[in-house]
Order: structure tokens, then sequence, then C-alpha cells
């Protein structure tokens, strides 16, 4: 049979979820502390930071630790869950450009939730 579509979904602001594999487990919510992997591209396709191996990179969701597009798109998702998420620049960095990011991108992530507390 085919592959299923991966399920996309429009949140607040504009981000779009695209969840590859669905995690098992509790979801992730406000204040919930989770450890990612991540890649995250430009819309070029250029990667300007990654966490592939070593230690995952760990924040705690709603807290405005991260940027709002994580903080949106992340909620929701459980251990060993993979998703997408496009962000819009208002959602990123918006008008700030930073090193390997020109100001106004739209960003896009491909995350994995690895661990949860």
């Amino acid at each position: 049979g085919a592959m299923a579509k991966p399920k996309t979904k429009l949140l607040e602001g504009g981000i779009i979820i695209e969840d590859r594999v669905t995690g098992k487990g509790p979801h992730a919510k406000k204040g919930t502390r989770v450890g990612m992997r991540y890649v995250g591209k430009l819309k070029n396709g250029k990667v300007f930071d990654k966490n592939t191996k070593g230690k995952p990179f760990v924040f705690k969701l709603g807290q405005g630790e991260v940027i709002k597009g994580w903080d949106i798109g992340v909620a929701g998702m459980a251990v060993g869950g993979e998703r997408r998420i496009v962000i819009p620049a208002p959602y990123a960095y918006g008008k700030q450009a930073l090193p390997g990011i020109p100001a106004n991108s739209e960003l896009t992530f491909d995350v994995k939730l690895v661990s949860m507390k």
C-alpha cells in the first residue's frame, strides 16, 4: 500500500506542523521539560543549526525559553515523535538577522522528541 501522507496542521500565526512519526506516552504541554534533536533549515534548504548527537537540546515548553514557533509547534508531541515545523519569521527571529539566518526568514525544523520529564 502507499505510505499515508503526513498529517499537516495549521497552527497559530501560520505555523505548519507535519507529524512524520507519532510518539508514545504522555504529550508535551506547557511546563514539560523536553529533550529534542533537530535540524533547522532556511527556505532554500540551507542548514543553519542542528543537534543530532551528543546531549539533546533541553528546554521547558511554553516558557519563552525558545522561539515562539517552538513553544507552539512542539506542544502535543510524545517521546519518539518526529515532526516538521515550518515557522513564519514573526514566530522565529522576525526582523533580527543572526549568523546564518537573514532577517525575516521562514524557518523549517525537523525535530524529534527524545526525552521528557
